[in-house]
């Protein structure tokens, strides 16, 4: 196996590398996604109209549910996959922007992924707003060497056109749900309905062709809804969906609930991550309790809980009263990198900086992000940090060993701590904090995705989780859209969690 950027600069990307080949999976045009453009803000309004109006993706995934129940779809929503008594799967997270950074994963997700029975998509399939003529470039084409069955779960970005992309790609042609009667003038409803990005019509054309890319039996994938569970050898995959806002409703809550019941080790799929840049964020469940506790409950057996959103890799293994559970962040799969070097030093519910796991690392992330600014501010002298200048000032910041060398004539200057410091790296405050430029919230919500880069090292991840009757591994690989990564993946991290009686005790 080839170095990974835990070993080697050259692992991570860096250098002079060969570039891949995955631009000629690529179309001819590629449309570059600009989260600049007021076009793009206006459409995918519906996040922050929800926010200020309230949220009405339970009513209507609700409304989803029912269709795909009068059409015959399983009441328990769980899909039952006839597979060896050893068998694989993978998991990607937000993939669709169409562009470089998503097809520089495919070469070594194909690699990776022989053998493997089926893949999931953990959270927002399609950007920017889920629409159904986007499928085509951004689902059909990427993925369609891959033979075997892809189910997904909606991130937000999927929920902008309040699903029906999503529904009719992997629902069984779902039909558009009715209208609903208008609500009373003035009222927040009202309000909300008057500022809704609605779908509009799709390309039927379009959207036949771009199914003729996946069209083999053997790559048919037809869920019960936008939730659901597979059973699957010793192990139930439970997918949620968290809509817009990162919650669930209550008739999914009571639904999940019920399909977790049971000795059977779980594995939780979710669009929003349990665990994630240090913090704890429980997702809530309309009327009471939130997922978390659902997974934490001994009696339910979940041994990991891998969530989308945040698009890097990150892994808490958390100690839930004397069981490990595995919370893994995982959604590198295709769209613009989100920072790890804001990340604080890691102290909580019991797992610390030596026992959480991180990809792209955040010395090579801070790296990244000074020569993004260096081109986006035109400062090239001042900004760039090399990737050993990067590892060394993150190490300084934090008080941690490297976990790749920086090498004995590596200085941390007064400049390269300014720029940390205006990076955020750390998340450590100081005098000069509030000069801080925005590489988290402000950034993700505006500039990141505007900031794409279109040329390697991407630092985009997948998983392959290998189940067995005794044990699941688990293992991130890395993209790069080098041609030494797609021949040979890295692996990033892995972790075994034995399935045994013991474990569910």
């Amino acid at each position: 196996m080839s170095d990974s950027s835990r070993d080697t600069a050259e692992g991570a990307g860096w250098g002079a590398a060969e570039p891949g080949g995955y631009k000629t999976l690529m179309p001819e045009h590629v449309e570059k996604l600009s989260w600049l453009n007021p076009k793009t803000l206006w459409a995918a309004r519906n996040g922050t109209v929800a926010s200020w109006f309230g949220d009405p993706t339970g009513r209507t995934r609700s409304r989803w549910v029912a269709q795909r129940a009068a059409a015959g779809a399983r009441a328990d929503k769980v899909i039952r996959r006839e597979v060896p008594e050893r068998f694989s799967f993978m998991v990607i997270g937000d993939t669709g922007e169409g562009d470089d950074s998503q097809y520089a994963v495919v070469p070594g997700f194909l690699r990776a992924s022989r053998g493997t029975d089926f893949a999931v998509i953990a959270s927002d399939v399609i950007y920017p707003v889920g629409s159904t003529d986007d499928y085509g470039t951004k689902f059909f084409r990427p993925y369609q060497d891959y033979r075997a069955p892809i189910y997904a779960i909606p991130g937000n970005h999927d929920w902008y056109e309040d699903l029906g992309g999503f529904m009719r790609v992997f629902c069984d042609d779902a039909p558009p749900l009715d209208p609903e009667p208008a609500p009373r003038p003035l009222t927040r409803a009202w309000w909300r309905a008057l500022l809704w990005h609605k779908a509009r019509p799709a390309d039927e054309q379009r959207l036949v062709a771009a199914r003729a890319l996946r069209s083999q039996p053997e790559q048919r994938a037809v869920q019960p809804g936008p939730y659901w569970a597979i059973d699957a050898g010793p192990v139930r995959i439970v997918g949620i969906d968290t809509g817009l806002l990162g919650t669930i409703d209550a008739e999914q809550g009571a639904w999940l609930r019920e399909v977790s019941r049971g000795p059977r080790p779980k594995i939780l799929v979710t669009g929003s991550p349990l665990y994630v840049d240090g913090e704890h964020h429980p997702c809530a469940i309309e009327g009471g309790g939130t997922v978390d506790d659902i997974v934490r409950d001994p009696d339910h057996h979940y041994v990991a809980a891998i969530g989308g959103d945040i698009h890097n890799y990150q892994r808490y293994p958390v100690d839930v009263a004397g069981r490990t559970i595995q919370y893994v962040v995982a959604g590198g799969g295709g769209a613009f990198m989100h920072a790890t070097h804001t990340i604080p030093r890691v102290s909580i519910a019991g797992v610390t900086e030596e026992d959480f796991r991180c990809y792209p690392l955040r010395g090579d992330s801070l790296a990244f992000y000074s020569k993004l600014y260096a081109r986006r501010l035109l400062l090239r002298r001042f900004f760039p940090l090399t990737e050993a200048e990067g590892t060394a000032v993150v190490a300084e910041r934090l008080g941690i060993k490297p976990v790749r060398s920086p090498g004995p004539d590596v200085r941390v200057t007064r400049r390269t701590r300014l720029v940390a410091t205006l990076l955020g790296a750390g998340g450590r405050p100081d005098r000069t904090s509030r000069f801080r430029l925005p590489v988290r919230k402000l950034y993700t919500r505006l500039f990141s995705p505007s900031s794409t880069t279109y040329s390697p090292p991407f630092f985009k991840c997948f998983l392959r989780l290998d189940v067995g009757p005794e044990e699941l591994r688990i293992r991130c690989f890395a993209a790069t859209g080098n041609h030494a990564q797609e021949v040979d993946p890295p692996m990033e991290d892995e972790v075994r969690i034995p399935l045994s009686r013991s474990q569910d005790r």
